[in-house]
């Protein structure tokens, strides 16, 4: 599958040529150091990704076993908020999911994003950890912290500099 040429007086030739010839394998495509890709994704990104995708994954859970007690009729005080309370468990999820999987395609709002849900974990890890359950506040906020400080690695920022693209033709 070929990408279109950056400059569109480049024909589609001889971009392609030129991106093969640079990388040494005869492969044109992302990450292959043809003319105009983005970096090569660096280590950080791989982990502050997975991070969040594991901190969605973990709401995701509690989310199901929260909609398990629910339907087999543990008590609430209000049923609708319970109802609302499971929405935005999944709807956090989910919202953490992408941006773990924007991250890894490189673009640069998903940082933002990152850093605030890392933010709000530092917020319930550090008493978690302060008032009596140690090893599951540290579970929270080592994570939290090393993505914190990944985000502002220099490569990290450069990978992520990425703009939306045009809409695909058809």
């Amino acid at each position: 599958m070929s990408r279109p040429p950056l400059n569109p007086s480049d024909s589609p030739e001889n971009s392609n040529e030129d991106s093969a010839a640079s990388t040494g394998d005869g492969q044109a495509g992302p990450g292959n150091g043809g003319a105009g890709d983005q970096p090569v994704r660096p280590g950080g990104i791989v982990v502050i990704a997975a991070i969040v995708a594991l901190e969605a994954a973990a709401l995701l859970l509690a989310a199901g076993w929260y909609g398990w007690q629910l339907v087999t009729g543990a008590p609430v005080l209000s049923f609708w908020g319970a109802v609302f309370t499971l929405a935005l468990l999944l709807a956090l999820s989910t919202w953490l999911f992408a941006v773990a999987r924007f991250l890894l395609r490189g673009y640069r709002w998903p940082r933002a994003g990152a850093l605030v849900a890392q933010l709000l974990v530092l917020t319930i890890g550090f008493p978690t950890a302060t008032g009596g359950y140690a090893a599951a506040g540290a579970a929270m906020l080592v994570p939290a912290a090393a993505a914190i400080v990944l985000l502002f690695d220099k490569r990290v920022v450069a990978y992520t500099s990425r703009v939306g693209d045009a809409p695909p033709a058809l």
